[in-house]
């Protein structure tokens, strides 16, 4: 994305000062948002938290994960509605498994609804493969909830010999 000509776009760590932003996009992309509380408590425990900016340094992404023990959980990734289908989700996606393989972790996984087509495809198109199903995992309209689909990256081989992810 950034070639010549194109606006020089770049990710840093989400402080509180970005939250206003960050919780205006989720909740222009989701029909159940996560909360300011859940943003500002994934700050507080230490979780990595990453914005993507464009160089007018408009909130155009973000992600948090949090580390555990060889792995790294994906708890959210958000590309702003305008800005979807251009390689922001791609381009944090790849910058959190190289930080996830410089920690030592051998598995990045994730959660995405069902539904999330288009999530779906990204998770895919970077080698994550469906590992299982979380029957009612979001809430949905109506007070119904829907299945989510666990997905997982290998980001080193394991003992059986598995492809790494990304690579």
């Amino acid at each position: 994305m950034n070639g010549p000509g194109a606006p020089l776009l770049h990710h840093r760590a989400m402080t509180g000062a970005d939250l206003d932003a960050v919780l205006a996009l989720e909740v222009a992309a989701y029909s159940h948002p996560w909360s300011l509380g859940n943003f500002a408590d994934s700050l507080a425990a230490g979780y990595l938290a990453w914005v993507r900016l464009g160089a007018d340094r408009q909130l155009l992404a973000y992600c948090v994960a949090q580390p555990g023990f060889e792995e790294t959980h994906l708890l959210n990734l958000t590309v702003a509605p305008a800005w979807q289908r251009r390689g922001h989700g791609r381009a944090l996606l790849l910058a959190l498994a190289d930080w996830a393989r410089a920690r030592g972790d051998r598995t990045l996984w994730l959660e995405v609804r069902q539904s999330n087509a288009a999530g779906r495809a990204l998770y895919s198109a970077t080698g994550f493969t469906e590992a299982g199903l979380r029957r009612g995992y979001y809430p949905a309209a109506h007070q119904q909830r829907e299945d989510a689909v666990v997905m997982r990256l290998a980001l080193h081989p394991d003992a059986a010999g598995a492809p790494r992810g990304l690579v």
